[in-house]
């Protein structure tokens, strides 16, 4: 009637003011949530047992005298359900007072994994569960902890695990959640296939990756399990390794893995590996406000690059450079860039551009992510400091030095601006690693077998330090070695290396002698110019001789005990483009062992030099030359362990130690050795052996000089041969062989023309 009434006063008004009254009484008719909000005068909660009233309200987000209509009601049950505490939920508004009535999710008591006996592994599917216990039960998330279980398992190699759970409900509105794993076999790598244009062969490209088939002798080796996400660091190390051998537009297509059977995987990469490509023009820009003479060495770095083959490692040469001139020269607060652009094919125009930056200082520096690490350990890695410039290059640089301690998964780092807006707070973020480490390896040949084994702690205490031992065994040897080395002892740049070790070699049954050795040693390493490293060390020795009737009168002369303070140092400058696989640049080192207090005072030097040369067609070439010395600097003949002998790697065709001075039917070495020794790759001849790789070579060497008489020395002659040496990998392990012919020789030298090894470790 009333609404009758309404409507009669309504048709005697104006026309526009009818429409607005219709309009309002169709809106509070037909859409109540629009409707005048009522004030909320009082909360009446009903359900809950273990959260009290006053946190409904507040997780409501509803207060008292709080105008109110059903979008607000709306809104609120929303928020209530977020905070998973409950399982149902209904909210109503009745007189100003709003009405609550719930259910409460089952408080978690406990959560047990059941089928995983290794405890690190149980912690580590608690950790990345999204409910935990004390917290409320929420049964749709049970299917995605199986998942993320699941996709743990598969990251630790067991990729055939299944998960059941079982869920018991107790009395008092709890549950108790079990995970009932089972692992089966872990997922092993069966075959790793390189398919595409992928230049290089298998074997040389399985030892650019981590990942690595799974052969019976590498029981201890994590590397032969399934891990996606190391498949994502072999496509990184495949697609550096492509590009620092200048196939610019490398693409690895595809990384996958598929099953073989129940128990093994085949992992397959995809690689189109393009054109070769070569510098073309390097051009360098500068600010006009920096000394051009300054940049004089870069300059002359970049025109040497003109025509060579790009390199990943050569842009990183030039950055380098870029760094010292900015630290020599005070350019503090300067940005590099670089703009690579292809011309002609296969050629690349290089621009380096530097730019003056705005002027930023270094206010924090937060580290996150070290729970054993010690902070100071990671600080000692890092370039600049707080309250130092801040610069991109050395972040960059120390970044990189974090990642070589190899005791980190991953280091990330962000750069924010400080609330000053003056300086930079830099944020580093590392993933710790199991650094343990145990280590095997075997071997046979034509030099006889050997066995090798150790054990390492790479982050001793959590200060980055390496303690760790090492045996090996040979036929005619047994060495053991106990060592600890600090890469930045107190706080510095340069290693401190302590050893303590023992060793016996018997000779008594071939020369008639065996020798014991005693002895701890220290010293340091360090990086004293760019890629020339110096490395100190003091040694203390106790050496006992003994000989049988073998043995010629020489050494039976030397037979007895020796005490030995010795300086032993040596020089590496390392210039080659790569450690692994170079193809070009040279390595060169030097070391001496200098007598401080001695029985006989013999000084031994060594020089080694080793050069590499890659031809556009990827043949490759290289040269080493290799000199020794040793003398006595008392009146006193060298001692027989001190004498030198070509190494057997640096003379084929002959047995090895058997050329040189002869003391009645005994090789004893000489005081001057030295070998030259040429390589190349054969071109394309077994490109359909994947796992073979052939050279050629010519190898000359001598071994001369005498500090007695009674000697047959006959120094006049030039040990040389040639042949071919194989490498393949077997399905027992790497075979090195090797067939040389003698070209020259002296009659008292033992030929040896087949030369093979094989052994791995693992």
């Amino acid at each position: 009637m009333l609404l009758k009434n309404l409507l009669m006063i309504i048709l005697k008004q104006n026309k526009m003011f009818k429409k607005f009254i219709i309009a309002t009484l169709f809106s509070i008719i037909f859409f109540p949530s629009f409707s005048l909000a009522e004030v909320i005068k009082n909360f009446k909660i009903k359900g809950n047992e273990r959260i009290s009233n006053e946190t409904i309200i507040l997780f409501s987000g509803l207060k008292i005298n709080d105008d109110i209509n059903k979008n607000d009601l709306n809104k609120s049950l929303k928020k209530l359900y977020e905070t998973t505490f409950f399982k149902s939920i209904s909210i109503n508004l009745d007189n100003s007072t709003i009405f609550i009535e719930l259910i409460e999710n089952p408080l978690i008591q406990s959560i047990e994994i059941e089928g995983i006996k290794k405890q690190s592994l149980v912690e580590k599917i608690k950790e990345i569960l999204l409910q935990k216990e004390k917290s409320s039960f929420v049964e749709s998330k049970i299917k995605m902890d199986q998942n993320r279980i699941v996709n743990s398992l598969r990251v630790n190699g067991y990729y055939f695990s299944e998960v059941k759970t079982n869920i018991k409900k107790n009395e008092n509105n709890t549950v108790d959640i079990v995970y009932n794993i089972n692992l089966g076999n872990k997922a092993l790598i069966k075959n790793i296939k390189f398919i595409g244009n992928k230049i290089f062969k298998d074997n040389k490209l399985r030892k650019v990756i981590v990942s690595e088939e799974s052969k019976f002798w590498k029981f201890l080796s994590n590397k032969k399990n399934v891990d996606i996400k190391r498949f994502e660091l072999d496509e990184n190390l495949l697609r550096n390794f492509y590009k620092n051998n200048g196939y610019y537009k490398v693409k690895i297509n595809s990384a996958f893995a598929q099953i073989i059977d129940d128990k093994y995987f085949e992992i397959v990469f995809n690689i189109d590996a393009g054109e070769k490509f070569s510098f073309n023009d390097l051009k360098l820009n500068i600010p006009l406000e920096y000394k051009q003479n300054d940049f004089a060495k870069l300059e002359n770095l970049l025109i040497k690059l003109k025509e060579k083959t790009y390199s990943l490692n050569r842009i990183e040469d030039i950055l380098d450079e870029i760094d010292e001139i900015a630290l020599d020269n005070n350019y503090e607060f300067l940005s590099v860039t670089y703009d690579e652009k292809i011309i002609d094919k296969n050629k690349i125009n290089l621009s380096i551009n530097l730019k003056e930056t705005k002027k930023f200082y270094v206010e924090k520096i937060n580290i996150f992510g070290n729970n054993i690490t010690s902070e100071r350990v990671i600080r000692n890695q890092l370039l600049s400091d707080e309250g130092d410039a801040f610069n991109e290059i050395l972040l960059n640089k120390s970044i990189n030095n974090i990642r070589a301690l190899r005791i980190f998964n991953s280091v990330k780092h962000n750069v924010e601006t400080s609330e000053n807006k003056l300086n930079k707070v830099i944020n580093i973020d590392v993933e710790e690693k199991p650094t343990g480490e145990i280590f095997a390896g075997a071997g046979t040949g034509t030099s006889g077998s050997s066995l090798s084994f150790g054990i390492s702690e790479n982050n001793y205490l959590g200060e980055g330090a390496k303690l760790g031992t090492e045996f090996s065994i040979t036929e005619q040897s047994l060495t053991g070695n106990i060592f600890l080395r600090e890469p930045n002892f107190k706080n510095s740049n340069r290693s401190f290396n302590r050893s303590f070790g023992r060793s016996e070699v018997d000779h008594l049954t071939s020369f008639g002698y065996k020798t014991e050795k005693t002895g701890f040693s220290f010293g340091t390493s360090y990086e004293q110019f760019k890629n020339i490293f110096f490395s100190p060390t003091i040694k203390t020795n106790y050496e006992k001789i003994t000989t049988n009737s073998k043995a010629s009168a020489t050494k039976k002369k030397q037979e007895g005990t020796y005490l030995d303070f010795i300086l032993d140092y040596g020089i590496v400058m390392n210039k080659l483009n790569q450690n692994f696989n170079p193809t070009e640049g040279y390595k060169f080192s030097f070391s001496q062992e200098f007598p401080l207090y001695s029985e006989d005072y013999t000084l031994v030097n060594k020089f080694d030099y080793t050069t590499y040369y890659e031809t556009k067609n990827n043949l490759l070439f290289s040269l080493s030359i290799y000199t020794a010395t040793s003398s006595s600097l008392s009146n006193d003949d060298a001692r027989i362990t001190k004498r030198i002998y070509v190494p057997q790697r640096k003379l084929r065709g002959f047995e090895p130690g058997k050329i040189g001075p002869k003391d009645g039917s005994d090789y004893i070495g000489g005081n001057y050795g030295s070998s030259i020794n040429f390589a190349s790759t054969l071109p394309d001849l077994f490109t359909d052996l994947q796992n073979l790789d052939v050279s050629y070579f010519i190898d000359a060497a001598n071994v001369w000089g005498v500090d007695y008489n009674s000697s047959i020395d006959e120094n006049s002659k030039i040990r040389s041969s040639t042949g071919l040496a194989l490498d393949w990998f077997t399905p027992i392990g790497p075979l090195s062989l090797s067939y040389a012919i003698p070209l020259s020789k002296a009659s008292t030298d033992v030929t040896e023309n087949i030369r093979f090894n094989i052994g791995t470790t693992f």
